[in-house]
């Protein structure tokens, strides 16, 4: 796991140093979420097109591949066992995103129609039934300083299942017609997590003690890849034009909903974590990997599970608490994993 960044003790002089106004903003603002807004901003303003946007597609999956290859070299394959069995962690995990985010998911359909329109509460049920994202619940387990191994199972575990659970949960509460399985997310998962994941493990012995020792080249990898997701996920929203009928009204009550569900996944999780006695890194990557929802996963479902003319209303909601986690769990995963 990465080390904390070094910093200097106080000493009295800087106690009794009067705190400037910048140094109360530097001490409350997180580096990371001023990143992930300013790349939002600027996929807003100048979305990837055409040439541009396969290559971009190209990069994120190349610093995909290598960030997970880099999490098995590091990984001592003893830690990788220990995670396989320790079933109450992987159960937690997929209670909270099968069992217990569906049922919110539910109570968020009872928000008036006047508030948040019906396509939209549409989503949010969507939503609530999706596997896991896979490589933000890690990087920000990582970033906290948790379970990482025990996340790489659980939320690959989730996508596996998902392929299969979330068409019939969408069958079942929505009453969609699945039109089939999305193989391609279960090769997704395969060659761009498990397999690198796997390379990694299979030189462990030989790279492994050097990237311990060098825990700056994983942070940076985890930065670069929650960038990427972030810009390239609200860069083919504008360039799709997903986002053309939303009103701004619309957009808020939609935003505050997502807030709502977050916060309440975040509380749950990390609050039943402790009540069934997991220890702190148990709970850590249960509170990352149980409240997320996939984006990568959500998206191309929606447009197989939904008609054309609903598959984009209801992938909005998706998109916005996609963005809304990312930022969030990035303060939390740093303070998180700033706790000596």
């Amino acid at each position: 796991m990465p080390d904390r960044d070094p910093s200097p003790e106080p000493d009295q002089d800087d106690e009794a140093r009067p705190r400037t106004v910048l140094t109360r903003v530097k001490a409350w603002v997180d580096p990371l979420v001023v990143m992930i807004v300013a790349v939002l901003v600027v996929g807003l303003l100048w979305p990837a097109h055409g040439a541009f946007a396969d290559v971009l597609e190209v990069v994120r999956t190349g610093a995909i591949v290598v960030l997970f290859f880099l999490y098995g070299a590091r990984m001592p394959t003893h830690e990788v066992l220990r995670g396989l069995r320790n079933w109450r962690l992987q159960g937690s995990m997929l209670a909270a995103t099968y069992v217990v985010f569906p049922a919110l998911g539910l109570l968020a359909q009872l928000v008036p129609d006047a508030f948040l329109a019906p396509e939209l509460q549409t989503g949010l049920l969507y939503l609530s039934v999706l596997p896991s994202t896979v490589q933000a619940s890690i990087v920000f387990t990582s970033l906290a300083r948790g379970n990482v191994a025990g996340a790489i199972t659980g939320a690959t575990l989730s996508n596996v299942l998902g392929v299969v659970l979330t068409p019939l949960l969408v069958t079942l509460l929505l009453g969609a017609s699945t039109g089939g399985l999305d193989a391609g997310s279960v090769r997704g998962v395969v060659l761009h997590i498990l397999l690198p994941f796997v390379a990694g493990q299979v030189v462990e012995r030989r790279l492994g003690p050097w990237l311990r020792a060098r825990p700056l080249l994983t942070r940076v990898c985890d930065r670069l890849v929650i960038l990427l997701v972030a810009y390239t996920s609200v860069s083919e929203a504008q360039a799709t034009g997903a986002w053309d009928h939303v009103t701004l009204a619309a957009l808020g009550a939609l935003v505050v909903v997502c807030g709502v569900l977050l916060a309440a996944m975040l509380s749950l999780t990390w609050w039943s974590g402790a009540r069934i006695g997991l220890d702190r890194p148990d709970r850590v990557a249960l509170l990352m990997c149980g409240s997320k929802k996939s984006l990568a996963t959500g998206l191309p479902m929606a447009a197989v599970l939904f008609a054309p003319v609903v598959a984009a209303s209801v992938a909005l909601p998706v998109i916005v608490f996609h963005q809304i986690q990312l930022a969030t769990c990035a303060v939390v995963a740093r303070r998180l994993g700033a706790v000596r």
